[in-house]
């Protein structure tokens, strides 16, 4: 690790979902390579707390909801004339509304896709714009191991991942003669406050499960034996984005200990 150190100074980056959990480890991570970050939430407890505990202004916390467009587009318009030009976005804001398909409400699933799916396409289109004219930068999309398997109870998650990977792919295949790398990378079960949601009262038993697998729910377990950490996912968008990964685009990188079995 300690070659990477600094690989990223003099970089700007947009992290969305930053308040908690992988969106807050992909900022720390960003920050320890020499970014500096811009940390977005529609939620501002979380990103103030971040900014807040990371010494000489590497983080700035700005409030946004990225399923408003004009709210997206005013904030990237002023991380551009206040901040510097940005190099870097990181997709990680989602929301989780598990449910079987016959109790799943339109509100959940609009909701879902407004923030998981849209969201991204806010975000990437206003990046891809600047970024493009300039013929560099880096798109990551944090997807899901859920968007190549199904899921009892996870149908509108799984299909809005789904839609943001393709999505992502696709505009890396737009961006592609620019110079601009676009990427996914996708988790497994990961120890955040949205695994948790799926939990019962009894999380160590539940964890277990998680790892060993659920027959019942036709899931298999973790090959690797241990539920991922927030930063083993924000180290796979730490080299998606460095120079290491320069000749990466359009790949999706799943970190979920072996768990969906890919060739």
């Amino acid at each position: 690790m300690s070659a990477a150190v600094g690989e990223l100074a003099g970089r700007t980056a947009l992290v969305t979902g930053a308040g908690q959990g992988i969106g807050a480890a992909v900022t720390r991570a960003l920050v320890d390579r020499g970014a500096r970050v811009v940390a977005v939430d529609r939620e501002a407890d979380g990103i103030k707390r971040l900014a807040d505990d990371v010494p000489d202004g590497r983080v700035l916390a700005r409030e946004l909801d990225v399923t408003v467009a004009s709210a997206v587009d005013a904030l990237v318009d002023d991380v551009e004339r206040t901040v510097g030009p940005l190099d870097i976005l990181v997709n990680v804001a989602g929301v989780l509304r598990p449910a079987p398909v016959v109790e799943l409400t339109d509100a959940d699933w609009a909701e879902t896709f407004a923030v998981n799916t849209t969201g991204v396409f806010h975000t990437s289109r206003a990046a891809a714009r600047r970024m493009g004219e300039r013929r560099a930068g880096c798109i990551v999309t944090v997807g899901s191991n859920a968007a190549g398997v199904p899921r009892s109870s996870m149908a509108a998650y799984a299909a809005s991942k789904a839609a943001a990977t393709m999505f992502t792919k696709c505009l890396g295949l737009e961006l592609a003669r620019s110079q601009v790398r676009c990427n996914v990378v996708s988790p497994g079960s990961t120890d955040t406050a949205m695994q948790r949601q799926l939990w019962g009262e009894d999380a160590e038993s539940s964890a277990r499960r998680v790892i060993e697998g659920d027959p019942s729910a036709y899931r298999v377990g973790i090959p690797l034996g241990r539920i991922a950490e927030p930063a083993d996912i924000a180290e796979a968008v730490v080299f998606l984005v460095s120079d290491r990964a320069r000749h990466i685009t359009m790949h999706d990188l799943y970190v979920d200990g072996g768990a969906t079995l890919r060739a």
